[in-house]
């Protein structure tokens, strides 16, 4: 089928290409429909369901439990106001920061408190230049 496209006119060109996205929307559900049939056949074959072999994460069926985080910080003023360091900072956390001698690691709940030691500046490696110029001495 050979449309002499240069002929038509803007209307007649706007109309075949409206019935072409027709037409290839029509073949794509087809096409989709066709495809589905084939796995079901496979799946009921097999004697399986696609759950088992596609795995919902997240989606519309799949419930994932939620995941109760300890608390990491407590509120000075209120003890009963706790953080557990994860998501945007509430308002009493960083009221709490404003205030004199009140720091992050002050609000840490005790057995939090991880420690870490020190980290020690690491010597630079004499370069390419440095021994350059000791060799040179």
């Amino acid at each position: 089928m050979a449309i002499k496209l240069d002929s038509l006119s803007p209307a007649e060109l706007q109309a075949l290409i409206r019935n072409a996205e027709a037409q290839m929307e029509s073949a794509r559900k087809h096409q989709v429909q066709e495809v589905r049939t084939k796995i079901d056949a496979l799946l009921k074959d097999a004697g399986l369901s696609i759950d088992e072999v596609y795995p919902r994460r997240g989606g519309r069926g799949a419930k994932s439990p939620k995941v109760v985080v300890a608390p990491k910080y407590r509120n000075p003023s209120d003890a009963a106001q706790t953080w557990s360091g994860r998501g945007k900072r509430p308002q009493w956390f960083s009221a709490a920061l404003k205030k004199k001698g009140v720091t992050v690691e002050s609000m840490l709940i005790g057995g939090n408190a991880m420690k870490a030691p020190p980290i020690k500046a690491a010597r630079k490696a004499p370069g390419k230049a440095s021994a350059t110029r000791a060799a040179k001495k």
